[in-house]
């Protein structure tokens, strides 16, 4: 039987090359965008995964909100939460509650120079980090001892990459690094790169005794405020965070009753990436919403190829409904003719596998890339998946073919033999109705891309509210040497020609801020205590970025006061102290970090951060030379190149023991997009590929109903109709099934990406303009594939058509 139906099948392809090359076609790009996609969100479902105790890891998160006297404290909810805490709450963990077995904490990343011989590299993301990392983690620790590399201070475990850049293919392990021209540290372990499905990476980890002798005040038991901490618990076996989670709040009024907004929760590390609200995350997350997001495109993408074979199944019914009649009058019952035509649709379903697999390999990379994500094929195809895989294309194979199938098998012999056979109605409703959803689905995906495309835009030609253009930033990294000359040094860099302006700072637009406690004189004479984001500045800092004040003035050196008894604010710090009118905030009293003095400034609200959010209250603070990392260098558009080869030969003359690293502003802060920009480039390939299956079976089904209709046409022609009444005749009833596919897909795309835009403080409105070219769009490219097919039948010569009857 097996032989029987292969043999059949293979004829019947052979026989019909062109519908079996647009059925195999179809199904295999289906297929293909199926096994990349379920790539990209296993990568997603991933991250984390791979550490052994990752079901008894799980991290503190803990809100630092701001609570007046007499306020009543409400439960905080869990975007309230941030990943970045204080030091104390760790050791407080540990000697608390026996359930927990290891506490493991870090600190920020940093960026450090580091110096062997004549290799002198500025080494950014690099983590302080406790000595239990190694037990807590599963980083695999190439060279040197995981339970000793981070106990000793001025110990350094460098990453496989890092340590390669140093040493080559030499051990460097006990071997010395300079660091920022002044300390030593000993390499004490070299480690495996972190893999990329990790929620937060690292180029080495430097031991936390280390940053104590550096700063032993920030660790001490009562730092509670101090916030720059993330601290992660690793749980007992056969224990439960729960009792943890239930005596939070009685944890918290013993080590700190004193501060009525703080709180701590727990979350699980694996959750991390995909599923935390919380603030301050110690590195990338992702998003579930888009991983549904993609499953449902593969999906639909996978249906649309399935409804191309059923249309044209079901539309070549009337040239297989003799071989079904003579096969039912030879006795073959309709369950094996059920068979017969299952077998072929299975056929075609596994061949479409074949070739959808090798190019797949290829495919991972392009969405690897378009993704922004290490992705591998090589892996991916085990024994395993490969037979999970074949039963997946069969199972299409089935869904495909089940229709056509039970369609076909019911043909009346009687009727077929005798030639009164004539596609039902129900068939052709059918066909409209799988048309009208491939092409809803098509539409969707267009108009989802468009959206996607006019927000990026949006968002690049948003005012910020400061320049941010021709902006070149110099990372000094704090050196000591800078920092006591930093006057000099700006002023030997304005001399040269190209530069417009140069100002310094503790950090730029879209880098990383701190929270500063702080008090401000509200409208009626009360001090309110808040905690805005600070910047710390210059003289120079607000006219380099051409940042506008609504009242008020800049700091000046004209005022000695200013320097220690001054401060600048933004028009939503003032919102956040009570004052509707800002610049009525300007003469009112401030206390901060231990300064106290007069508020001189409020300036517009501007974007320091990504569109992402909203303007948050900031607070500009003169920034003493000791606190300084950033030079602004404001220059001219005008032969970039040679304003970059005089301010290099500039800084190695007056810093020499600091190499010339430098970025633009423009680059860095468009870098807050490139996830969004990458979700723009995944949406268009699928549009495309998904409009282009679409069109494909309407091609096939369009050249069938021609060849259908053959004589027809030749008659009309004889009777005197134009080539134009003929397309137009074989066109119509398809251009409007794709306008109804337009209405269909407003509703739910509208929806869908209105979802997606909450995602940004700053979007767009949704407008029908989008659903309408969308829709011209699909029209217009069915149209293109109907239309070609079209003119061909209507130019042919009637007489050939109408010589046989």
């Amino acid at each position: 039987m097996f032989r029987h139906f292969f043999g059949i099948a293979w004829r019947q392809l052979l026989k019909r090359k062109f519908y079996s090359f647009i059925n195999v076609t179809g199904l295999a790009v289906g297929m293909l965008c199926c096994i990349v996609i379920a790539v990209y969100i296993q990568h997603e479902l991933s991250y984390d995964q791979y550490h052994a105790k990752k079901e008894r890891i799980y991290r503190v998160v803990q809100t630092f909100r701001d609570v007046q006297p007499g306020e009543t404290v409400s439960t905080p909810s869990p975007r309230d939460y941030q990943v970045w805490g204080c030091a104390p709450v760790g050791p407080a963990l540990q000697a608390d509650f026996p359930q927990v077995e290891k506490i493991v904490q870090f600190m920020s990343p940093v960026s450090l120079l580091l110096q062997r011989g004549n290799i002198r590299i500025q080494q950014d993301n690099l983590l302080f980090m406790d000595s239990t990392a190694f037990d807590v983690f599963s980083w695999k620790m190439l060279m040197g001892d995981p339970h000793t590399a981070l106990t000793a201070p001025n110990s350094i475990v460098l990453t496989k990459m890092v340590a390669q850049k140093f040493f080559g293919n030499e051990n460097p392990v006990g071997q010395a690094l300079l660091v920022d021209n002044s300390t030593s540290y000993i390499v004490s372990g070299v480690m495996e790169d972190v893999p990329s499905n990790s929620q937060f990476t690292f180029n080495g980890l430097i031991s936390m005794v280390t940053a104590r002798k550096q700063r032993p005040d920030i660790f001490a038991s009562d730092s509670w405020g101090y916030v720059d901490f993330y601290t992660y618990v690793l749980l007992k076996e056969n224990t439960g965070i729960q009792s943890l989670q239930s005596q939070a709040s009685s944890f918290v009024r013993k080590h700190n009753s004193e501060d009525k907004g703080y709180a701590i929760a727990f979350e699980k590390m694996t959750d991390a990436y995909l599923h935390s609200v919380a603030g301050r995350q110690p590195g990338v997350t992702g998003s579930t919403f888009n991983v549904y997001l993609f499953s449902c495109i593969a999906v639909f993408i996978l249906l649309i190829a399935c409804i191309n074979f059923m249309n044209l199944s079901t539309a070549r019914s009337l040239e297989r409904a003799k071989e079904v009649g003579v096969r039912k009058v030879l006795g073959v019952k309709p369950s094996s003719l059920m068979g017969q035509f299952l077998f072929e649709s299975v056929l075609l379903s596994l061949a479409a596998l074949a070739i959808a697999i090798p190019i797949s390999i290829t495919g991972i990379s392009l969405i690897g890339n378009l993704a922004g994500k290490e992705l591998n094929g090589s892996g991916f195809f085990t024994p395993l998946r490969v037979m999970y895989m074949i039963g997946f294309a069969i199972g299409v194979g089935l869904l495909a073919g089940i229709y056509p199938a039970k369609f076909l098998s019911a043909f009346r012999p009687i009727a077929v033999l005798k030639g009164k056979f004539n596609p039902s109605g129900e068939g052709i409703s059918l066909r409209k109705a799988l048309v009208v959803f491939q092409f809803s689905m098509s539409i969707t995906l267009i108009a989802a891309t468009a959206i996607v495309y006019t927000q990026l835009k949006y968002l690049d030609r948003h005012d910020l509210g400061f320049q941010k253009e021709q902006m070149l930033i110099i990372d000094f990294e704090g050196d000591e040497k800078v920092r006591q000359q930093i006057e000099v040094v700006k002023k030997a860099i304005a001399d040269n020609p190209g530069v417009a302006s140069v100002a310094a700072s503790r950090a730029v637009p879209g880098e990383f801020l701190p929270n500063a406690g702080t008090v401000i004189q509200g409208p009626n004479g009360e001090m309110i205590y808040k905690g805005p984001f600070i910047y710390e500045i210059d003289f120079d800092f607000i006219p380099a970025y051409h940042i506008q004040f609504i009242g008020g003035r800049n700091y000046s050196r004209n005022y000695i006061t200013d320097s220690a008894q001054s401060m600048v604010i933004n028009e939503a710090a003032a919102r956040l102290f009570g004052y509707t009118d800002p610049a009525a905030a300007v003469g009112k009293k401030f206390g901060q970090w231990g300064r106290s003095g007069t508020i001189i400034g409020v300036v517009k609200d501007f974007n320091f951060r990504s569109l992402h959010q909203a303007v948050e209250p900031l607070t500009l603070r003169y920034g003493y030379p000791d606190m300084l990392n950033r030079i602004s260098v404001s220059i001219n558009s005008e032969n970039i190149s040679a304003t970059l080869a005089n301010l290099k030969k500039t800084w190695d003359a007056i810093a020499p023991q600091r190499p010339f690293t430098y970025h633009f502003l423009d680059e860095s802060f468009g870098a807050q997009y490139e996830s969004d920009r990458h979700f723009q480039q995944l949406f268009t390939l699928f549009s495309i590929l998904a409009i282009g299956i679409a069109c494909l079976g309407l091609f096939g089904l369009s050249t069938f109903m021609a060849q259908q209709r053959v004589k027809e046409i030749g008659i009309r022609k004889v009777l005197g109709s134009s080539v134009a009444g003929i397309v137009l005749l074989l066109s119509k009833d398809f251009i409007k099934l794709v306008l109804l596919a337009a209405a269909v897909a407003v509703p739910f795309c509208w929806w869908a990406m209105n979802k997606w835009l909450l995602g940004f403080a700053y979007r767009i409105t949704i407008g029908p303009l989008v659903f309408i070219e969308a829709g011209i769009i699909a029209l217009g490219v069915a149209i293109i594939t109907i239309g070609w097919q079209s003119v061909k039948a209507a130019r042919a010569n009637p007489v050939k058509s109408l010589r046989t009857e």
